[in-house]
């Protein structure tokens, strides 16, 4: 990326903020993608309404997760945006991860070749009913600064791990995966409860996205002090056709 486009991009971010606020948990990723992602991996579309003004945007970020499908997040004031906005930032017959509001879904599918989708909870951290995990087996891993991962192994099989997907200045996402053989011993919620202290020390604010699905992670945030917002989104694996 050279200066003009790190310029470009940064002027793009200036001209969303007012779509976005990122003290939000609705708006906790978007946030983070649009605004405070890697500038060399994240590419920005604008959309204007008749006045001009900017009214929604798209944003495709190369992520660590997915070297080859790019995370893809967006914010528009309507279906005709969305389209816009799809047909103008995505390449025809590449594979996306698409997350978008669930009031966008249906615009979401009309634009592209959906091959796999599902709707997720958004859950935030209730401080005051957090009560932490003690539990031994649960050891911090060490990462890249910024990042945070704890684990519990046995016979040098990692069998739960919690860790984040992304951290902005006000939030960070966790996420959960528990061996299958390691399931019903309460070792996903240690792993989760010591991602999640490490961040309050941190003053970061944990969240937690659940596929709506998945009743035992569900479990795992609510037994934690997580709660449910009320806010669901839609994540569709696809490609926009040619």
């Amino acid at each position: 990326m050279d200066f003009q486009d790190l310029n470009e991009l940064n002027e793009k971010r200036r001209l969303i903020r007012p779509l976005l606020s990122p003290g939000d948990p609705a708006d906790a990723l978007a946030s983070y993608y649009a605004l405070w992602h890697d500038p060399r991996r994240t590419r920005l579309a604008l959309h204007r309404d008749a006045q001009g003004k900017v009214d929604g945007f798209l944003v495709v970020a190369q992520t660590g997760a997915d070297l080859f499908r790019p995370l893809v997040t967006l914010r528009a004031p309507g279906p005709e945006a969305v389209g816009a906005l799809l047909g103008e930032a995505l390449a025809p017959n590449r594979p996306y991860q698409v997350i978008a509001p669930v009031r966008l879904a249906s615009a979401v599918r009309d634009h592209l070749h959906v091959t796999k989708s599902a709707l997720t909870r958004l859950y935030v951290l209730d401080p005051s009913r957090f009560q932490p995990i003690i539990n031994v087996l649960v050891q911090p891993i060490a990462e890249a600064e910024g990042t945070i991962r704890f684990q519990i192994e046995s016979q040098g099989q990692v069998m739960a791990m919690a860790g984040i997907n992304w951290r902005s200045p006000a939030f960070a996402e966790i996420f959960v995966y528990v061996h299958p053989s390691g399931r019903g011993r309460g070792w996903g919620r240690s792993v989760v409860s010591a991602c999640t202290a490490a961040l309050l020390e941190q003053h970061v604010r944990p969240i937690y996205t659940v596929d709506e699905e998945n009743e035992a992670s569900q479990r795992i945030a609510e037994a934690l002090g997580y709660t449910d917002t009320g806010l669901r989104d839609l994540v569709a694996e696809g490609q926009l056709p040619a």
